[in-house]
This record gives structure tokens, sequence and C-alpha cells, in this order.
């Protein structure tokens, strides 16, 4: 054989050679590579699967303060309408017992059981020259003894009545709202 063959078949062997070394180093540093990747993603999964963990804790604990904080409005809210719906009755019962002693009133005023006066000067009727019906009072259960008083027509009598009625109830409702302003405000 000539040594032109020799060497090509050198040659060709040693392409071959390298071809081999080349495609074992390839398959092993592609193998290394991948061995590697799966490490790392393997890492990175356990990483985010902690962060994920750790988020969802963070959520888990926020949705219970939310709910506590929520309970805890509810009861004050509760608390609050049991407050005013008392006040409500309260409010109620004074009104309805003033109507009644009002309408009692009003009851003994029309059947002259009671009748309503008012102290007069005396002087004035005196210097008029005429007693006007005026008596003086002899209860002993008033608070000025001797005064003159006239008494009051009946249906003046009422009317006062109703103006104090009118009155007391507007009382009372100012009270009620005062009463409810106080309790929605603490």
């Amino acid at each position: 054989m000539s040594s032109w063959v020799t060497r090509l078949i050198a040659l060709a062997a040693l392409v071959l050679a390298c071809a081999v070394g080349a495609r074992a180093a390839w398959v092993w540093q592609a193998n290394t590579y991948e061995k590697q990747l799966a490490v790392q993603a393997d890492d990175y999964g356990k990483q985010l699967a902690e962060m994920d963990r750790v988020y969802g804790l963070e959520r888990e604990e926020a949705a219970a303060a939310a709910l506590n904080q929520l309970a805890e409005q509810q009861d004050a809210h509760r608390a609050l309408e049991a407050r005013l719906q008392d006040q409500t009755k309260t409010h109620w019962k004074e009104m309805n017992d003033a109507q009644q002693a009002q309408a009692r009133l009003r009851d003994r005023l029309a059947t002259a059981d009671l009748r309503l006066s008012v102290m007069v000067d005396a002087g004035t009727f005196a210097a008029q020259g005429c007693d006007g019906g005026l008596r003086e009072a002899a209860s002993a259960g008033g608070m000025v003894h001797g005064a003159l008083h006239a008494q009051l027509d009946s249906a003046h009598a009422q009317r006062i009545v109703a103006i104090t009625d009118e009155g007391d109830r507007g009382l009372i409702a100012l009270q009620a709202c005062q009463a409810y302003v106080r309790a929605v405000t603490q």
C-alpha cells in the first residue's frame, strides 16, 4: 500500500475518532446539562412551592383577621340596635304616658271635675272698680295664699291643655332624638 493510502486511512481513522469523541463529549455534556437543569428546576419548583405556601398562609391570616373584625362590627351593630330598640320602647312608653295624662286632664276639664284658673293682679281690678267675678282662693294646696284667681272657660282650658300636650310630645321627641344621637355617636 502506498503511503498516501495509509495516510488517508490514518486520517479517516483520526477523523472518525474525533467524531466519536466529539459525539461522546456532546452526549456527556448534554446529560450533565440536563441534570443541572433538572436540579435547578427542582430547586425553583421548591422555592415557588414555599413562596406559594407562605403567601397562602398570609392570605389565610388576613382573611381570618377580616372575619374577626367583621364579627366584632356585627356584634357592635347588634348591641347598638338593641340599645336603640330599648330607647324606642322607652320613648313610646313616655309618649303614651304623656298622652294618657293629657287625655285624663282633658276629660276632667270637660266634666268640670277640674277647673283651670289664673292668678290676677288684684290692684289692676281694684283700680277699675270691679271684681269681675274674682274670688280669693281658699285652697290649702295652693302656692300663693290669698291671691286672686280667675277661672278659665272650659274651651280655653282645653286649648291650653292641647298646646301643652303638643309641647310635652315635642320635648319627649327631642329627648328621644338626643338619646339616639348619643347612642349612635358612641
